[in-house]
């Protein structure tokens, strides 16, 4: 499978989260990939810069298009903290640490981050609104705590099992509380 392929698999998979996820302007999109898996291969075995600059590039041109905000997961070695916008951190007033996300200690995508957003920044963690876990990277915990899961056409990025999901606010106020069916039932397809 050709780089091109993959970027145009990953646009589709993203332009179809999207579109049933419903995000506002300025929500967060979380995405960590391996783009060993994405490649064939076993995750940490066999990363490709080229392939993750590419594929950031994709990410980066569609949230930018929608107003959303990127975050980029980075492997388990920098237990798993997220590379974003300063002014992202800022927005949501995410707690910085310290490290630059390197191929083998941070992974590709992370690093692909680190050296084109404008001005990044790594945090620990995040409540991200939407996210595509590419390559069983484990995104989970940087989700709202109320995920759904998106179920897209494409099943998998190159060799690489793909997984979606959004958020909604948790239900409260039992059985005599009414609900929004745009909540709820916002696309669940």
């Amino acid at each position: 499978m050709t780089k091109e392929d993959i970027c145009q698999q990953l646009a589709v998979a993203v332009e179809e989260l999207i579109a049933q996820a419903q995000p506002r302007q300025g929500q967060i999109l979380v995405v960590g990939c391996s783009t060993s898996e994405v490649l064939g291969n076993r995750i940490g075995t066999g990363g490709s810069s080229e392939v993750a600059e590419a594929m950031f590039a994709v990410l980066q041109r569609i949230c930018d298009r929608y107003g959303l905000r990127l975050a980029i997961q980075c492997c388990e070695h920098l237990n798993r903290a997220l590379v974003v916008e300063a002014e992202t951190m800022e927005a949501y007033q995410l707690e910085e640490v310290t490290v630059r996300p390197m191929p083998h200690a941070g992974g590709a995508m992370g690093t692909a981050a680190y050296e084109h957003f404008r001005e990044p920044v790594v945090v620990e963690k995040i409540s991200a609104h939407l996210g595509l876990d590419i390559g069983q990277t484990l995104i989970g915990m940087h989700l709202k705590r109320v995920a759904v899961p998106v179920r897209l056409q494409l099943k998998q990025i190159g060799g690489a099992i793909l997984t979606a999901a959004r958020t909604r606010p948790p239900l409260i106020g039992g059985e005599r509380a009414q609900y929004p069916k745009k909540i709820i039932y916002r696309r669940e397809k």
